[in-house]
């Protein structure tokens, strides 16, 4: 790891400002470049990341800003009335969970970071898929929800394979 700041970080820095427009604008031209750009940064701080270094604070920070934003964005969803909460808390059960974990770890003063896996990868582009069917108004946006809750399940599960083989060998 670099130092206490990588350009990495400033990458999955931008998502930030990105979670406060999304709810301001209502033009579904410029919610989609907020997505495209969101993705852009998830997807482009990794490999800046793997391939000139990362920082411990990036590795902090990218998670929350990945959680900050489908948070924020989901939230529209459910005021807008597209999805109802439970169906918001289905596509989220993944960040949810994983957000639980993090602040528990944190405070046992054991926090680690996961690597990522491909069921998380699954819900992530689910999720964008999600917010991009929504923007755009098509059909069987409830249907895709909750195809991305079931995906999250499954990574809420294969993230949790390591700990229950530790569990095992003990």
């Amino acid at each position: 790891m670099a130092g206490l700041f990588s350009p990495a970080d400033g990458i999955t820095l931008l998502r930030i400002p990105l979670a406060i427009l999304f709810p301001l604008v209502s033009s579904a031209p410029v919610r989609l470049v907020i997505l495209a750009l969101a993705a852009a940064t998830d997807l482009g701080d990794g490999w800046v990341a793997r391939r000139f270094g990362g920082s411990r604070f990036g590795a902090m920070l990218d998670p929350i800003a990945d959680k900050l934003f489908v948070a924020v964005a989901f939230a529209v969803v459910w005021a807008a009335g597209a999805l109802t909460w439970y169906e918001v808390m289905a596509v989220l059960a993944r960040d949810i969970v994983a957000t639980i974990a993090f602040v528990s770890t944190l405070a046992s003063g054991n926090a680690t970071a996961v690597p990522a896996r491909p069921g998380g990868k699954a819900v992530t582009l689910l999720q964008m898929l999600t917010l991009i069917v929504f923007v755009l108004g098509l059909p069987h946006l409830q249907s895709l929800a909750w195809a991305t809750g079931a995906v999250a399940l499954y990574a809420i599960y294969d993230y949790n394979q390591p700990f229950f083989r530790k569990l095992r060998t003990r």
